[in-house]
Formats: C-alpha cells, sequence, structure tokens
C-alpha cells in the first residue's frame, strides 16, 4: 500500500497548475468573469441566441464562452459583456500575504 502525501493548494489553481504568478493572477481573473457570465445566462435560462442578443455578441462567442475557451476572452472583452447585461464589474486591490 502507498502512502499519499496530500499538498493543500493556493488560492490561485493557475498558481499551483505552475503559472508564473502574474500571468496566474491574470488567468484567474478571466475565469472569475467567465463563471460569473456563465451563471448569469444560467440563471436567466437564456439559450445561446438569447444570450449573444442580450449580451451583444454572437452565438458563436457565447459558445466558446460556455465551453471556457479562456484564451479567446481578454478581460475587458468579459467586462464589455457583463456590462451589456446591466452588471457591473468592481475590481478589489489586496496586498500579497506575506
Amino acid at each position: 500500500m502507498t502512502t499519499s502525501i496530500i499538498t493543500p493548494g493556493s488560492q490561485n489553481i493557475f498558481e499551483d497548475l505552475g503559472f508564473p504568478p502574474q500571468e496566474a493572477e491574470h488567468l484567474l481573473v478571466r475565469a472569475d468573469l467567465m463563471l460569473q457570465i456563465r451563471r448569469l445566462i444560467q440563471a436567466q435560462q437564456w439559450t445561446i441566441d438569447q444570450a449573444a442578443q442580450q449580451l451583444a455578441t454572437t452565438p458563436d462567442r457565447i459558445q466558446s464562452l460556455l465551453n471556457g475557451k479562456m484564451g479567446e476572452f481578454t478581460i475587458e472583452q468579459l467586462i464589455e459583456l457583463l456590462s451589456h447585461s446591466g452588471m457591473k464589474v468592481r475590481l478589489e486591490i489586496m496586498p500579497i500575504a506575506a
């Protein structure tokens, strides 16, 4: 029988996966924004076409978002999608814990 060692993760899964800290922060922000858009679409029970219309984009972009294709979206694009839905995005700036 082998013994497994469990190492607790950090607050950022992307850093745990080996991304450099700055890139990991950027990826985490994009992932959070994409998750909020997905939750909005689900809560409103929009079809892909309805979501595209409400968020002022194309059905293909909505499909990419729902499929988690992070590389196809910038933070700015995701904020713009959220603003089209009537959502307000605010950033929280905190010092890095030592």
